[in-house]
């Protein structure tokens, strides 16, 4: 079974692969974690990495949470992201020293809003505030979908983030202070919208100081 799984893995066709992820997270095997773990960090097919994300929750923690970690260091961006994402899925808290500050400020966007969304599922009580300071650095980045990542991301660790974004909205520069007022006006109108948010941020901050919020 474990050698028609992991040939299934290697398989060119997607729908193979897939079946083959399914197939190693309905009969859980310590011995596929290596080869799900390798399938990951260069699977091109979104749901055949959601699959094997699944199966690699299938197994025990104390099996894949350190084999997770290690692929933290991998040069290969996707091990990276894809490690991360199933970090979030594993839950299991004693990964939270792993999920470095070089991670959250990863130069890959993909790498990047996987650390943020491990990185408040995982942290302990009482660094909620010290994340939100690490990942407020990251106010302004990227495009609308990097930018909601990390709204939502801090959002999540609720009014703890409220220094930090007002610190934000202090500073020089028009996105930061954009991106800051619209993550503020989602913690406190969750309904709102992003995109609505925004574009209340951008008017706020045409407005100048006197147009902000406190």
């Amino acid at each position: 079974m474990t050698m028609a799984i992991e040939k299934g893995l290697a398989n060119s066709s997607s729908s193979v692969r897939l079946q083959a992820a399914l197939a190693a997270g309905t009969t859980p095997d310590p011995r596929l974690i290596e080869t799900l773990l390798e399938r990951c960090a260069l699977e091109p097919d979104f749901f055949v990495r959601d699959m094997l994300t699944w199966a690699l929750t299938r197994h025990a923690a104390t099996m894949t949470v350190p084999r997770l970690v290690g692929e933290l260091r991998s040069e290969r961006a996707q091990a990276r992201s894809q490690a991360l994402h199933t970090l979030s899925k594993v839950g299991d808290r004693q990964a939270w020293p792993a999920i470095t500050r070089a991670l959250l400020t990863d130069a890959d966007d993909e790498v990047a809003r996987a650390a943020w969304r491990a990185a408040v599922v995982l942290v302990p009580e009482g660094a909620q505030a010290g994340l939100a300071g690490v990942l407020a650095t990251q106010l302004g980045r990227g495009g609308r979908e990097t930018q909601l990542s990390l709204s939502r991301a801090l959002i999540a660790l609720g009014e703890v983030i409220l220094p930090a974004l007002r610190a934000a909205m202090a500073g020089q520069d028009p996105r930061v202070r954009q991106h800051a007022i619209a993550t503020q006006r989602l913690l406190r109108d969750p309904d709102a919208g992003f995109e609505f948010a925004v574009e209340e941020a951008k008017r706020v901050v045409a407005l100048g100081p006197t147009g902000q919020e406190g």
